[in-house]
């Protein structure tokens, strides 16, 4: 039996998530009927994370195991000429058997595009929100540094009641800007459910006066979800890298 580690990427616009549904059609989905073709096996594909409707992947893993002998390039070549434009085998390389893509993993990070203009970029549709206001980024980078650390993020879930515990680290909360471009850089040990898109819409709450800077350390305090900002809209989410 043989270990594979794959990295793939794929636009999250067609897809109702990563992992497999009834009734919706999901990246897992198709990967596992493309890989099962080409290693003519019946397999199931272990990703790294669940990504929700919409969201994307620049860098997303997933362990397999099988009995093919198949090299790794001409696995990446054999699956890539199967799949659908939208998703990409980047790389394949075979790794011990007790290796698994969410399990092994000890950080992810994630990236969130805001497109900041009155006007709307056609090239960016599906790709980065579209962010009318004036964006106020030092305000923000305060209110980002608030998230930084390891805190009790309850708050900043859409759902954590099924979670042994809602305690996570985040590494670094970067804010960066080049002329209507905002790119949010999120790293940590671990995320809730919709816990980077309430974080992004609570930063734009603070950008509208709405919530103060001070307010983010009462929010986690409270645990209650109602206190924090909006959940910002999927399709400017991207699991960017992940680390073993």
């Amino acid at each position: 039996m043989r270990n594979l580690k794959v990295m793939m990427a794929y636009r999250g616009t067609n897809y109702h998530g990563f992992q497999c549904q009834e009734n919706a059609l999901t990246v897992q989905e198709v990967v596992e009927e493309k890989v099962s073709s080409v290693l003519n096996e019946k397999v199931i594909i272990n990703g790294c994370s669940r990504t929700d409707t919409g969201v994307h992947a620049n860098n997303y893993c997933f362990s397999v195991l099988t009995e093919s002998r198949i090299p790794p390039l001409n696995f990446v070549r054999g699956v890539n000429g199967r799949l659908p434009d939208d998703i990409s085998i980047l790389s394949c390389e075979e790794v011990p058997e007790d290796f698994h893509a969410r399990f092994s993993c000890k950080a992810k990070e994630y990236i969130y595009k805001i497109h900041n203009s009155e006007s709307k970029n056609p090239f960016e549709t599906d790709l980065s929100y579209h962010y009318r206001r004036p964006l106020d980024a030092e305000l923000i980078r305060k209110a980002a540094e608030k998230f930084v650390g390891t805190h009790d993020f309850c708050a900043f879930s859409s759902d954590c009641s099924d979670k042994k515990t809602t305690i996570r680290t985040i590494y670094y909360f970067n804010i960066e800007t080049a002329g209507d471009s905002v790119k949010i850089l999120v790293k940590g040990d671990g995320f809730l459910y919709n816990m980077i898109r309430i974080m992004v819409g609570t930063l734009l709450a603070v950008n509208e006066k709405k919530i103060s800077v001070d307010d983010i350390d009462e929010i986690f305090a409270s645990r209650n979800r109602q206190l924090a900002g909006k959940t910002a809209q999927p399709h400017g989410l991207y699991l960017n890298r992940i680390f073993y």
